[in-house]
């Protein structure tokens, strides 16, 4: 039977890709699988601007030539670490050369289940291949986890969907649409739908669409910057802490840990998007969805504002309703194993390591907020996780391998 191996990761957004290059610069036997990049590159609006700055829109490798600004640089883009959006496009080229560059055996394929057997992981492949692996790690993004409200989950495919599934909208030139939500992908999602001819009509519980701040002509000044530091999940010192500090955020206790994911950095457009929104898509603030049907083809929906209910009709519904990470959506994850992951709040509670109370399974990305904080919901999260990660692997190989000589 084939040797086993080392690691295999699952999933090739960000984090699965850094990881797998900081195990490559080591030398470490390693396979990794996935769609790579298949949320940015299938499901997130064409023409969109990262609300990410500049300076957090970087794989993390530990060889020289990886950032986002090295690959401006090399072909003439223009780049800031601050105020200067990223182009989807020009990221989804960035990334691309990442994965190329520094993560070529990766293989376009699914993982169909994961086992656990003799002390080693049994790793079922779409392909029909099933391999051993010492170690697996979850490095899956917000694919599984799109949430929809429940009372809305008997409408038909025809007329609702997630903002997950919209790159293009096309299909929707001359129909209403309801937009529900007021965060990013909400708002990214409505302006989609005006480019391409749709009328829409934005719906949310929020009494205000709370765009970022535009960039501040002082933000450089140490006054500025001592009342709030940047970082690369927005200004502040509780954002600060989250980025710099996640291993003493891992330390608190687990119900203010699991308040401040709840709570820190809620959905907020980035500064860009205030002029294709405001003074063009009409808005329902403040108003809260009591119920959905479906009345002679068409979407009969009852909302309850400050003035009292309201009726609304329209098309389709797009539920821009955010992403809530469950085990329980990860279908290749056996049960049995599932079973044996200490959890809370239907996510795995990790050392600070990464590691799950299976031994040798880690998670990384999303699945980690409520361990190491919101900075694991953010891509520049793994240029802390891939590294740590990485490191505590290589290490446990070693002596795994010091002891069988």
């Amino acid at each position: 039977m084939r040797k086993p191996t080392d690691v295999a990761i699952i999933g090739a957004g960000p984090y699965g890709l850094s990881l797998a290059a900081h195990l490559n610069a080591a030398g470490a036997d390693i396979r990794i699988f996935g769609k790579p990049l298949d949320t940015w590159r299938n499901h997130m609006p064409r023409n969109m601007l990262l609300k990410s700055e500049g300076l957090a829109s970087s794989l993390s490798s530990p060889r020289a030539g990886s950032r986002l600004e090295d690959y401006c640089a090399k072909l003439g883009l223009a780049y800031q670490d601050h105020d200067l959006p990223v182009p989807l496009e020009q990221f989804n080229a960035y990334a691309t050369t990442f994965q190329q560059r520094f993560v070529p055996e990766l293989e376009d394929v699914l993982v169909t289940s994961v086992t656990r057997a003799d002390g080693l992981f049994e790793v079922a492949l779409s392909t029909g291949e099933t391999l051993r692996a010492r170690n697996v790690v979850s490095a899956v993004g917000i694919t599984a986890f799109a949430h929809i409200p429940p009372m809305l989950s008997a409408l038909p495919a025809c007329a609702l969907s997630h903002s997950f599934d919209h790159r293009d909208a096309g299909q929707f030139a001359g129909k209403e649409v309801v937009v529900l939500g007021a965060g990013a992908s909400a708002i990214d999602t409505a302006a989609l739908l005006d480019d391409c001819g749709a009328k829409v009509t934005i719906v949310a519980r929020d009494g205000a669409i709370r765009f970022h701040s535009p960039p501040d002509p002082d933000a450089g000044s140490l006054l500025k910057t001592i009342q709030k530091p940047p970082t690369g999940i927005g200004p502040g010192w509780r954002s600060f802490f989250c980025v710099h500090l996640p291993l003493v955020f891992h330390k608190l206790p687990e119900a203010l840990r699991l308040r401040a994911v709840r709570m820190h950095l809620g959905p907020a457009p980035g500064w860009f998007m205030r002029e294709r929104i405001q003074g063009r898509i009409p808005a329902l603030l403040g108003h809260h969805l009591q119920g959905a049907s479906l009345k002679g083809g068409r979407v009969a929906l009852e909302v309850r504002g400050p003035d009292g209910a309201t009726s609304l009709a329209c098309d389709h519904i797009v539920a821009a309703t955010g992403y809530r990470v469950n085990l329980e959506r990860l279908g290749w994850l056996d049960g049995a194993l599932r079973a044996r992951i200490a959890q809370v709040q239907n996510t795995p509670i990790l050392a600070d390591t990464f590691e799950s109370s299976v031994a040798g399974l880690y998670f990384i990305g999303p699945a980690a907020a409520n361990s190491f904080g919101p900075l694991m919901r953010f891509m520049v999260g793994a240029e802390f996780a891939a590294p740590r990660v990485a490191g505590v692997l290589l290490r446990n190989l070693t002596r795994t391998q010091a002891k069988a000589a």
